[in-house]
């Protein structure tokens, strides 16, 4: 059947060439000796019998962790000009389209380049999109939303959440650390980081400084 369908193809290619292409009676030949050889070529290497092979899409679904909205709510402004942008990305990113998520809030920054929240969006979006690795860019999307507003607990409680899934639990476990200690008691995500710090050292138990011997005499 697939030969005959590519037979069928180069016969109205050639009659296309002829008559709506104008093409001259001495180079009939030499067009039709030319598809022949395409037939040859495609006949050496093809498989006309082969079946169809299906392409796994390449972005993933269930990278994207839900728990990051609830924690990005209480770290952050849930109202203003961020809201819409986060919303649509997060929807972006539940069905998979992780590379789509992040360029929309690139969009978002460019459009309010003065708002922390969306950057902290932005560098939690190139994390996901980059299967949890933090990259140069996400890092530069959580410092931006730092300097832009020095006491948001936003940038240093994603930027941790990134080196912790990155490896880096050293580097985590420094940055959640010194914004732990300078929480309020009642700061609505103090036990949340609290809960992380404590797991982070049951399983990676930190080392305490290393301590010169006594000089001796």
């Amino acid at each position: 059947m697939g030969w005959l369908i590519l037979l069928g193809f180069l016969l109205l290619l050639f009659g296309a060439l002829l008559w709506l292409g104008k093409l001259p009676r001495p180079a009939w030949e030499l067009t039709g000796a030319a598809l022949l050889l395409a037939v040859a070529g495609y006949a050496w290497q093809g498989n006309p019998g082969m079946a169809g092979v299906s392409i796994e899409p390449t972005e993933k679904p269930n990278s994207f962790d839900d728990s990051n909205i609830d924690a990005r709510n209480e770290l952050g402004e849930r109202f203003g000009d961020a809201r819409e942008w986060l919303i649509f990305s997060d929807a972006l990113n539940r069905g998979g389209k992780h590379g789509a998520a992040a360029n929309y809030l690139r969009n978002g920054v460019k459009e309010h380049p003065d708002d922390p929240d969306l950057w902290v969006g932005l560098g939690n979006a190139l994390v996901v999109h980059a299967d949890g690795i933090i990259t140069p860019a996400a890092q530069f999307a959580f410092q931006r939303a730092a300097e832009i507003s020095p006491e948001h607990p936003g940038p240093p409680f994603f930027l941790g959440m990134a080196y912790a899934q990155s490896g880096n639990i050293d580097q985590a476990r420094a940055i959640w650390t010194e914004l732990l200690e300078r929480s309020s008691d009642d700061a609505p995500w103090r036990a949340d980081l609290e809960s992380r710090l404590a797991a982070m050292e049951r399983a990676q138990p930190s080392l305490p400084p290393s301590s010169e011997p006594p000089a001796t005499e």
